[in-house]
């Protein structure tokens, strides 16, 4: 495994407060559902470039009879998917700190890949100081 050299970038809100980073928790439901692990692959590499993240490692897994994880490892944290044909379902966790990275971007591709039906979003700002 190769070393990489962490250095945190705080985000810096406006109004002066300061955190880690943004983390987004989205659920799609009776949207898209894509259960190839190369797809999901290539729509997690894409979500990292629109956030303007740096990958590290990709790492997918398709289960038996059916569903994927994915997650990407970034240098400003991660992305992950997880899918549930069975139930039209699919789960993203999108973590990121530093001012440079976006993570709306990732999640507003992802929305458009998977169009779901209905979705919720949760942000939490973490680390706040």
């Amino acid at each position: 495994m190769s070393k990489t050299k962490r250095s945190i970038q705080w985000v810096q809100e406006k109004n002066q407060h300061q955190y880690s980073g943004i983390h987004l928790l989205a659920e799609f439901w009776s949207g898209r559902i894509i259960d190839d692990s190369k797809k999901i692959e290539k729509l997690l590499i894409e979500a990292v470039k629109r956030a303007n993240n740096t990958p590290l490692e990709v790492m997918v897994h398709k289960f038996q009879p059916q569903g994927v994880t994915g997650i990407v490892l970034l240098a400003e944290s991660h992305i992950a998917i997880h899918t549930w044909p069975e139930f039209n379902y699919v789960a993203l966790d999108i973590y990121t700190c530093g001012n440079k990275a976006n993570p709306m971007k990732a999640l507003n591709y992802l929305k458009k890949q998977f169009n779901p039906k209905r979705c919720e979003i949760r942000k939490i700002k973490r680390g706040k100081i």
